[in-house]
């Protein structure tokens, strides 16, 4: 049995377009991405079919030639020509220097410069005296001598001297010479400390000099017995001042604040001198005080010399003349003859002279019936009844009496009788900062402060 066959629908170019408007209406976002990956795909073939450029091998060559013009040379040549430079350098003296000798050192090789140096009466200063001075030349690069310098410390504590020879051509000799004073110029610097054996190793070990070594222990003296006291891990922090000449640190200026922990006990103190005048019209004395403004400065001190080692200190010794074992009422301090002995407090001259085994030697009378001894001087630098103040030199040190060896023998006597020079001056009134001063110094302790944490993170830096 035959079924019958549905008429075949024709497709026309008007219904393909309805059906694809249909289509579109229906399935939008279908139609749209189905479009782009087709014009997509489309352009990757049509990519990838592209013809490449031509080979450059293939390419015609083409060579081109150009006259360059020379640029003129002459004047360069002539300006190094005519050029001409200074060298600097510095050298110390030497004890087998002589002036022939120093000036080949600076590679200088001058002959009118070497007899300035021998005939001109400053020039000699050079190499007169002792050998270590600095010198500093500016040389031409003929190695002739243009500029030599040479400086030293002044009387003045605030100035220095220096030494100018110059290449002048119109005077005697070719050169000139001429001496000048000249103001330092102050910088601080940072330090710190850790003890193992002793303060001057420590300071040692810190590159710190002796003086500021010294002055930490004048400082604290009062409160750190620093010949008997100290405890290995104690430590400390300085802040100094080194005075510069011409650039050159010439010498080491005094401690502008200092901390200082003894066994676990911290100590601070900072330098401050209070604005104004004294009664006398002269500027206000300058002193050491802690932070938060307690005189360091008491009315005695605890030592006559400047901190050195003690030779025997306030107990029993074996007596090394009279060969028996005697109480020793006095504190010796080993000290190079010659050394300056102070008094440790104002007072008045009550005896001043040779007595029996003292030898030479020096009473000063003190208020509150204290007095204070000091004996086997080399030299008696005051006389009975005269006025001394604290800290003013009053005789050397020497070996006279019955003395085995130069020190100094000091006795502190209170109504009388000997007692411990330590703790006489621990006992002694601190001298007050007055309320007018205290602003200002509040005002500088509070960068004093940062000033030692600076100063000990050196400490920690190094133990990392």
């Amino acid at each position: 049995m035959l079924l019958p066959v549905p008429p075949r629908t024709l497709l026309t170019p008007s219904r393909i377009l309805l059906g694809l408007t249909d289509s579109l209406r229906r399935h939008p976002k279908r139609i749209t991405a189905s479009l782009a990956a087709l014009l997509l795909g489309t352009g990757v073939t049509a990519f990838g079919i592209a013809p490449l450029a031509p080979d450059a091998a293939d390419l015609p060559v083409r060579q081109v030639v150009q006259t360059v013009q020379a640029l003129p040379t002459q004047a360069q040549t002539d300006a190094l020509a005519n050029f001409h430079f200074n060298l600097f350098r510095t050298e110390s003296t030497r004890s087998s220097d002589t002036a022939d000798a120093l000036l080949k050192r600076f590679n200088l090789d001058d002959a009118a410069a070497a007899a300035f140096l021998r005939s001109d009466a400053n020039a000699r200063m050079i190499l007169a005296g002792r050998p270590g001075k600095t010198v500093t030349v500016e040389a031409s690069d003929s190695q002739q001598l243009l500029k030599l310098s040479m400086r030293w410390p002044g009387d003045n504590e605030a100035q220095f001297k220096r030494l100018v020879i110059e290449r002048s051509p119109g005077s005697t000799g070719g050169f000139s010479s001429r001496i000048e004073t000249a103001a330092y110029t102050s910088s601080a610097r940072l330090a710190s400390g850790s003890i193992q054996t002793s303060l001057f190793a420590a300071t040692d070990d810190a590159r710190i000099p002796d003086s500021i070594g010294v002055q930490i222990a004048e400082i604290f003296s009062t409160d750190i017995d620093f010949r008997r006291a100290l405890r290995k891990g104690d430590r400390f922090n300085v802040v100094y001042e080194t005075l510069e000449a011409d650039g050159e640190a010439m010498r080491t200026g005094r401690v502008l604040s200092a901390e200082f922990v003894n066994a676990g006990k911290t100590y601070q103190a900072m330098w401050f001198q209070p604005p104004g005048q004294d009664a006398t019209g002269a500027p206000n004395k300058g002193g050491y005080y802690t932070l938060d403004g307690q005189s360091l400065r008491r009315a005695f001190l605890s030592s006559p010399v400047e901190f050195s080692r003690i030779s025997s200190g306030f107990s029993m010794r074996f007596h090394p003349i009279l060969q028996k074992w005697r109480m020793h009422t006095g504190t010796d301090f080993a000290a190079a003859m010659g050394t300056p002995a102070r008094t440790v407090g104002d007072g008045v001259v009550e005896f001043a002279g040779v007595q029996n085994g003292y030898g030479n030697v020096v009473f000063i009378k003190h208020g509150n019936n204290r007095e204070t001894v000091y004996a086997h001087l080399s030299k008696i630098l005051v006389q009975r009844g005269q006025t001394v103040s604290q800290g003013q030199t009053i005789g050397l040190v020497g070996m006279t009496g019955w003395a085995t060896g130069p020190h100094l023998h000091f006795e502190v006597r209170v109504n009388g009788v000997q007692q411990d020079p330590m703790t006489v001056a621990k006992q002694s009134d601190a001298i007050p900062l007055s309320a007018a001063a205290m602003p200002p110094f509040r005002q500088l302790a509070a960068g004093v402060k940062n000033q030692l944490l600076a100063a000990a993170s050196i400490s920690q830096s190094r133990a990392e």
